[in-house]
């Protein structure tokens, strides 16, 4: 079959799911509460459907009355059971795949149940609404007469117990329909490496020569692989290996302070960049405009929203609310109930909702990751804009940062202290740190008042890291690859003063 009849077929199966978003689009409260009694009479008769009886629960108060808030560490006993061949505990069909995460920070490894429905209705069903949002606003695409080259994690499937684990990316080559296969490269035997770097090596190789139109990663690590192909080609960007490049899906991490960089590898005025809010636990939301910031949130994957305002998270006046409650612009911790049996489930991400009809949100962070030291509330989205601007400004490029607070000691001040490792450093230090600090006081009004007269906050202090700090700190924490990251913010010292200890080369 012709690739622009099979181009042309896909755009027109991709395009029917149209309908079906504009039903949750129109009705997204009323879907939620039928998904929510859904999940609720699907469990009924596991471990967890009996301890609370959710035969008896008919409305969301019940819901949330009797069913408590949960972490991992709160399910693990559960999860255990599972993973020892034990079924029908959190829910009702049988689990055997389970995604190993580590988080950003945590070395205890974290096994996510992901169930066949997860899979199907979840995981795939938002990587083919990507497509078809992305065709809906693109009509002139020519996606499928390409390639989609993907990198995803770098961890193999494992069996245990009659049950598979491995990093969420390679449970989901191991599952992935024929169609999926057929549109990406590289292959799965490569793309299932476990060694970062001979799995870079390998991915040049096979990709260099194929006809790629679209990429798919975390913006940190995909950046990485693509510098290294322009080293490998010698091609001044990557518009000269792939004419045809048209569309970088991305999500993961913050992608304000890597767009420059991009925007160099990629000369290229209508090149689109559509983002993601995917993770272990399910598939959330889907930038659904061209050249756009805002994620509509999904609400027909089998998962249940709920919030809570980070201004009362993890105090006694802690309050919890579902979708038809949230207010715009206010930072709200997530809680989601799944179709794996994950319920009620804080799974740590901080969001704000930047539109109600319909449903839009940007990340702005994680719940452990955020200075609150002095009572400046400084969130990750706070910080990624101040960087990218203050780079934008002083012409240059950074690889990667983290912050931490300089504690009050006697009578000195409190502060923030950066190390920022740069791709190219900026002439006067001094000049980007004064437009940084006033970045984030325009961004954080927390952090304005307290830096206000250096009354509670001195300035902030940069360290220059040397080049590969960051690179090396994951390597020696065997944490290279696709869906590792940087903790960028952090209320205690310990990631910033190991990686002090792995060689500043200036301090300003």
């Amino acid at each position: 079959m012709p690739l622009t009849i099979i181009n042309s077929f896909a755009s027109w199966v991709l395009k029917q799911r149209i309908h079906q978003i504009e039903l949750f689009l129109k009705y997204p409260n009323e879907v939620q509460e039928e998904l929510l009694m859904n999940l609720i009479g699907s469990a009924k008769n596991t471990v967890l459907g009996k301890k609370y009886d959710y035969s008896s629960i008919n409305t969301y108060s019940k819901f949330a009355e009797r069913i408590p808030i949960s972490t991992y560490e709160d399910l693990q006993p559960l999860i255990e059971r599972t993973r020892q061949g034990e079924q029908n505990v959190f829910w009702e069909e049988p689990i055997k795949w389970f995604a190993k995460s580590s988080g950003t920070t945590n070395s205890k490894s974290k096994f996510i149940p992901v169930s066949n429905e997860a899979l199907e209705d979840c995981h795939y069903k938002g990587s083919k609404d990507l497509l078809c949002l992305y065709l809906s606003n693109n009509e002139n695409s020519e996606l499928f007469l390409g390639k989609s080259l993907r990198l995803g994690g770098s961890s193999q499937i494992y069996e245990d117990n009659d049950t598979f684990f491995g990093d969420l990316s390679a449970i989901l080559i191991e599952n992935m329909p024929i169609w999926a296969e057929f549109s990406s490269t590289p292959s799965n035997k490569i793309s299932l490496m476990s060694d970062w770097e001979t799995k870079i090596k390998a991915i040049i190789n096979e990709t260099k020569n194929e006809n790629v139109t679209s990429f798919a990663g975390v913006p940190s690590w995909m950046l990485v692989l693509m510098n290294k192909m322009l080293e490998e080609t010698g091609k001044g960007n990557l518009l000269e290996i792939w004419p045809n490049l048209e569309v970088y899906f991305h999500g993961g991490v913050n992608f304000e302070p890597y767009r420059e960089q991009y925007k160099n590898i990629l000369p290229k005025k209508d090149f689109k960049y559509y983002e993601i809010y995917n993770a272990s636990e399910g598939f959330f939301a889907i930038q659904d405009l061209n050249n756009s910031s805002d994620l509509l949130l999904m609400l027909d994957y089998g998962i249940f929203y709920e919030f809570i305002p980070m201004d009362t998270f993890g105090t006694p006046n802690q309050k919890v609310i579902r979708l038809a409650d949230v207010e715009l612009f206010k930072n709200y911790a997530l809680i989601i109930t799944t179709n794996s049996g994950l319920w009620r489930y804080l799974i740590g991400d901080t969001v704000r909702f930047t539109s109600l009809n319909p449903y839009r949100i940007r990340v702005t962070g994680r719940t452990k990751h955020h200075i609150n030291v002095f009572g400046e509330e400084l969130m990750v989205e706070n910080t990624d804009m101040a960087i990218a601007k203050a780079c934008k400004i002083t012409n240059t490029q950074v690889v990667d940062y983290t912050v931490a607070p300089v504690f009050m000691e006697g009578k000195e001040k409190g502060a923030h202290e950066w190390i920022i490792e740069f791709k190219v450093n900026p002439i006067d230090i001094s000049v980007f740190q004064k437009i940084l600090d006033e970045s984030i006081q325009s961004l954080n009004s927390d952090y304005e008042a307290k830096r206000f007269n250096n009354m509670t906050l001195n300035p902030l202090i940069i360290n220059i890291a040397r080049k590969d700090l960051f690179y090396d700190w994951l390597k020696y924490r065997n944490k290279l690859g696709g869906q590792h990251k940087i903790p960028r913010l952090s209320n205690h010292r310990d990631y910033l003063e190991q990686l002090k200890s792995m060689q500043i080369s200036i301090v300003v």
